[in-house]
C-alpha cells in the first residue's frame, strides 16, 4: 500500500470510531470496522498494476463513501436518543412524589438549582400519576405532560406549561436554573395538591377520575 492508502484507511477507521458511531448501536461499530477492513483488503488487491495516484484516489473516494453511509445509518438513532432524553422519568426505579420532592429539597440545600427544578418537577408529574388525574405512559415528555394537566387546572395552566418549558430547558438544554425557579415549581406543586381538578369539555379524554 502506498503512503496515500495508509492515510485514507486510517481515516474511515477513526471517524467510524468517534463515540456516536460507538453508542448508536452495541456492536456497530465492531461488525462495521470488520466488514470495512476485508472490503479495503479485496479493494487493494483489484487495484494491481493500477497506476499509485488513480490507485490512492479510489482509496479515498471509497473512505468518503463509506463515511458518508456510516453517518446515514447512524443519524436516525442518534436522533431517537435524543427523543428518549426528552423524557420527564428517567430512573430505572420509580419513586413517589414524596421521594422526589426530598430529593429536590436536598439539592436546595446545596443549591443545586438544576437539580432541584428537575426533581422537584418530576414530583409534581408524579403526584399527578397518584391522584389518578393523568395517565403514567411510558416515555411521556414534560411537554405532553404539561398538556394533560393545564386543562385540569386551569388557573394555573401558564405556570404548568412555564414549569415544563424550565425543566425541558434545565435538564436538556443546558439552562441555569435559580433559586427563584425552583421556588416557582414548588409552589405550584403545592397549589396543585391543595385544589381539585376541574373536568369539562376542554380536558383530555385520558385523564382519569381522581380518587
Amino acid at each position: 500500500m502506498t503512503p496515500g492508502e495508509d492515510e485514507a484507511r486510517e481515516l474511515l477507521i477513526r471517524e467510524l470510531a468517534k463515540e456516536p458511531y460507538q453508542e448508536a448501536k452495541p456492536g456497530l461499530l465492531e461488525r462495521m470496522l470488520t466488514a470495512v477492513s476485508d472490503w479495503f483488503t479485496d479493494l487493494i488487491e483489484s487495484l494491481e498494476g493500477v497506476s499509485p495516484n488513480l490507485g490512492t484516489a479510489l482509496i479515498v473516494l471509497a473512505a468518503v463513501l463509506v463515511i458518508g453511509a456510516a453517518i446515514w445509518l447512524v443519524r436516525p438513532r442518534l436522533n431517537a436518543r435524543k427523543r428518549a432524553a426528552a423524557e420527564v422519568f428517567d430512573d430505572a426505579v420509580q419513586l413517589t412524589a414524596a421521594e422526589h420532592r426530598r430529593r429536590a429539597a436536598a439539592a436546595a440545600a446545596n443549591q443545586e438549582w438544576n437539580t432541584a427544578v428537575a426533581e422537584e418537577f418530576r414530583a409534581l408529574v408524579r403526584a399527578m400519576e397518584e391522584r389518578v388525574i393523568l395517565q403514567p405512559q411510558p416515555g411521556q415528555t414534560a411537554d405532553e405532560a404539561a398538556a394533560s394537566i393545564a386543562p385540569a387546572f386551569p388557573g394555573h395552566a401558564a405556570e404548568v406549561r412555564r414549569s415544563a418549558a424550565l425543566f425541558d430547558g434545565v435538564r436538556y438544554g443546558n439552562l441555569p436554573a435559580s433559586e427563584q425557579d425552583y421556588n416557582a415549581v414548588l409552589a405550584l406543586d403545592k397549589a396543585l395538591a391543595g385544589i381539585s381538578p376541574v373536568f369539562g369539555p376542554g380536558v383530555p379524554s385520558d385523564l382519569a377520575v381522581p380518587q
